[in-house]
């Protein structure tokens, strides 16, 4: 059952069970429901054990939730990573994963605005599974990285292409970083309801018109592969989130370029996963 964090009425952060247009907080089902962050250190067979609650147990879902993880020590994301999507970039096919990162200040959740700052005027989409670590892993092989994974969700990379690649020496992470430029959510699923994560459908859907459409085979680097070459420079621990990257569509490669404005309607949608939406504001 797909997991959801929420603000409870004093402004706690709380899990909850979740589906399209309601919650179930854990605390309805659990003497010793799960502390912000316990999730990881208990596994994921006690969520399927979880008894379907009933029909008086569920609430109406928030207008937002939180991101699916709070403080992630780490937020990696990958560039380049579907071939159609390096090739209408203009960039070679990458030999081996192209890696940035972004601050923990980007994280939003399903329903929260994207700010457009002010300093740039070539914001882009990018919808992108995006894999949760469970365990410390490092020097992790790809025929064991699966065993690392807890889990996964829906992933907005918002990126200003004027910054990215406008400045001087290309600043990826200052392109990438903006507040509230990594919007997660809706919810998490765990490994063992989406147990094979290489042929999930992902789409964005712009203002209601689907811009982005392909599905997770067409992965430069799989999952394994990306937590391989990974672990051999940095520790992952639990929580932290890697962006596995885009399907071909950005607004940057149309033409003309679609860049987003304020009052955009942004719906990711990963088949197994759910749909993450948000709405584009102007920064003040």
């Amino acid at each position: 059952m797909p997991l959801c964090r929420y603000q409870d009425d004093q402004g706690n952060a709380q899990y909850a069970l979740y589906k399209p247009g309601a919650i179930c907080p854990l605390a309805s089902l659990m003497d010793d429901p799960p502390a912000d962050g316990e999730i990881f250190s208990r596994g994921t067979a006690w969520i399927s054990s979880l008894v379907q609650p009933e029909g008086s147990l569920w609430v109406p879902e928030p207008e937002r939730l939180l991101p699916v993880v709070g403080q992630p020590g780490k937020v990696i994301c990958i560039g380049l990573n579907y071939r159609d999507h390096a090739i209408e970039s203009g960039s070679e096919i990458p030999t081996e994963p192209v890696v940035f990162s972004k601050f923990n200040s980007t994280l939003i959740g399903h329903g929260d605005s994207i700010r457009l700052p002010a300093v740039s005027s070539e914001v882009d989409y990018e919808a992108e599974l995006v894999v949760i670590v469970g365990k410390k892993a490092k020097h992790v092989a790809a025929a064991d990285a699966m065993d690392y994974v807890f889990g996964y969700t829906c992933g907005h990379d918002v990126s200003a292409r004027d910054w990215q690649k406008g400045r001087p020496g290309g600043q990826w992470l200052l392109g990438k970083t903006f507040d509230t430029f990594a919007p997660t959510g809706p919810c998490m699923v765990t490994t063992r309801e989406v147990a094979d994560p290489s042929d999930l459908r992902v789409r964005m859907h712009l203002n209601g018109e689907v811009v982005q459409d392909s599905t997770t085979a067409q992965l430069i680097f799989d999952i394994p592969t990306l937590i391989e070459h990974l672990t051999k420079i940095v520790t992952l621990l639990p929580g932290d989130l890697i962006f596995t990257g885009t399907p071909p569509g950005v607004g940057a490669a149309r033409k003309p370029p679609v860049f987003l404005q304020p009052g955009d309607d942004c719906h990711v949608e990963i088949e197994g996963i759910g749909t993450l939406a948000n709405r584009c504001q102007a920064d003040s």
